[in-house]
């Protein structure tokens, strides 16, 4: 069936951590995958070595115009799964313009391809950081306005609404998704459940912003993955669907829960200044990709993160890495 509705899916981003489980995903479900990634400090071909003679895949920024469109001439996809995004709240306070140029004028060169050559279905990957922040209650739904806080979530709620506009002046078939905290193996180690995992490893403090009162919504990332391929199949174009968990956890206890499970003190915490605009809770009300679509979260919070503590004990090499390689980036390009 999957190969009968697109033929062939061209994946941005597609080495990154959510958008290689979706290729994994994807190949195991019987779609034909073009991957396409820029290969940045972040991405890693390694996350899809066990798929790897079973797509294609071209290396290159996405805001290379001309490039990508030999790409869209040569593969002809059907249907596009726009994952590639600069995603990192912190280096966005340091410096937006990466965020700007990618995930904007990378997603405008894509919808314009998507025009010129047209696709089946445009899925475009958002974030529930689109919508700010909540006070203790409450949850966002679609209809929530977008409020962005940091240059990060005003550069993907731009591509959101770009996306959108698409939709309605041109008529591209743009499925808008909105998913919740992201955690599971393959992260890359400058995300909190890496960070403290590594750091608890090395018997190093873990810092924390403020109290660690924030709260997230920690969504497993098969089960994101898999929402995807499901509003792919299934989802209406100029629809936008949130994928939440309702597994809302404060940041004080995923780190009190890894140190748990690891077998450290709670003595290497370590609170530390808040980044400025730090957003205090997200909550994703999910009920319409549940009730429309029949996509439903399987993994628990807690079951979850003991498959990923044990992921990354047993992928140590790979973390160390990734980790001397980020030091390295950090030092080259913020001077710390």
């Amino acid at each position: 069936m999957c190969r009968d509705l697109f033929k062939l899916i061209l994946v941005t981003g597609g080495a990154g951590f959510i958008g290689s489980e979706f290729v994994r995903q994807a190949v195991k479900r019987g779609y034909q995958v073009c991957v396409v990634d820029k290969l940045t400090y972040a991405g890693d071909l390694e996350r899809l070595r066990e798929i790897q003679d079973k797509i294609s895949f071209y290396q290159s920024d996405i805001t290379n115009q001309e490039f990508l469109e030999h790409i869209f001439k040569t593969e002809k996809p059907k249907a596009v799964v726009h994952w590639a995004a600069e995603s990192h709240v912190d280096r966005s306070l340091l410096n937006a313009s990466p965020f700007l140029d990618t995930n904007i004028k990378g997603t405008q060169v894509l919808l314009d391809l998507a025009r010129r050559y047209p696709v089946s279905k445009f899925i475009n990957i958002s974030t529930d950081e689109v919508y700010g922040e909540l006070g203790p209650e409450g949850h966002f739904t679609e209809d929530s306005p977008l409020q962005p806080n940091s240059p990060y979530s005003v550069s993907k709620a731009a591509a959101d609404m770009l996306g959108r506009a698409y939709f309605r002046s041109h008529g591209v078939p743009v499925i808008t998704v909105r998913p919740s905290n992201n955690y599971g193996p393959w992260q890359y180690p400058e995300k909190l459940i890496p960070v403290i995992i590594l750091k608890a490893l090395h018997e190093e403090k873990i810092p924390v912003y403020g109290t660690g009162e924030n709260v997230r919504e920690w969504l497993y990332v098969a089960d994101c993955a898999r929402a995807v391929l499901t509003v792919l199949e299934k989802g209406e174009p100029g629809e936008i669907y949130n994928i939440g968990s309702g597994e809302e956890r404060k940041n004080i206890e995923v780190v009190k829960a890894i140190l748990d499970i690891l077998g450290k003190p709670y003595s290497l915490i370590e609170f530390v200044k808040d980044r400025p605009g730090h957003d205090f809770r997200y909550s994703m009300d999910f009920g319409k990709i549940r009730k429309e679509l029949g996509w439903e979260p399987e993994m628990g919070f807690s079951r979850g993160l003991e498959k990923t503590v044990r992921w990354y004990l047993e992928h140590r090499q790979w973390m160390e890495e990734k980790l001397r390689f980020l030091r390295a980036y950090w030092e080259k390009v913020y001077g710390q």
